[in-house]
C-alpha cells in the first residue's frame, strides 16, 4: 500500500482547484490559494514528484463518440491463475470498448466498464470477446442509466479515521 503524503491547506486547495480544471494556471492557481506564482510551482512538482498527482487526463464523451451505450460485465475467470490473468487483463484493456478495468474480490473476479453503439454491439463485445475466451466461465451486464463523476477526493480530515466515515 502506498504511504501517505503530508499536506497542509495549501496543497488541498492546489489539489481541489486542479481536480476541478486541470487547465488552470500557475498564476490562476497562486491567486487563488494566496501564494506566489513561482510557490504555486514548486508545490504542484512537489506533489507530482510524490506521486499525489498521477497525471492529465482527456474527459471524452463516448456518447458524442458513437458509443451511447455503457454497460459493467461482471466477468468471472476460471481457473483463477495468474498465467491466465495477464494475458486476460492486456486483452480487455486493449478493446476500444473498455473504459475501466478492475480486479476484484468475492465472486466476480473483474468488473469491466464499456461503451459500446447499441444492444448488438454490447451482445458481439460480450459474445465475441469475452464468452468466447476458455477461462471465462460467467459474464453478468448491467446497463448504465447514469453517470455521476464524484470528488474532489482529498484525503481524510485531520484525526477522522476511516471507521468513522460509515
Amino acid at each position: 500500500m502506498a504511504e501517505s503524503v503530508a499536506l497542509d491547506p495549501v496543497d488541498l486547495k492546489i489539489l481541489r482547484l486542479l481536480q476541478n480544471d486541470a487547465r488552470s494556471t500557475y498564476r490562476e492557481l497562486a491567486a487563488e490559494v494566496g501564494v506566489a506564482p513561482s510557490t504555486c510551482l514548486d508545490r504542484v512538482t512537489r506533489l507530482r514528484r510524490s506521486g499525489v498527482i498521477l497525471g492529465h487526463r482527456l474527459a471524452l464523451d463516448p456518447a458524442r463518440l458513437g458509443r451511447g451505450l455503457q454497460a459493467l460485465l461482471m466477468v468471472q475467470v476460471r481457473p483463477h491463475r495468474r498465467e491466465l490473468i495477464g494475458p486476460f487483463v492486456e486483452r480487455i484493456r486493449a478493446l476500444p470498448e473498455s473504459l475501466a478495468l478492475f480486479h476484484l474480490t468475492g465472486p466476480d473476479d473483474y468488473l469491466v466498464h464499456v461503451a459500446v453503439t447499441d444492444m448488438a454491439d454490447l451482445q458481439r463485445l460480450v459474445l465475441d470477446e469475452f464468452t468466447s475466451q476458455r477461462e471465462v466461465a460467467r459474464v453478468e451486464t448491467r446497463l448504465i442509466f447514469q453517470q455521476w463523476e464524484c470528488g474532489p477526493l482529498l484525503p481524510p480530515a485531520p484525526g477522522r479515521q476511516a471507521s468513522d466515515a460509515g
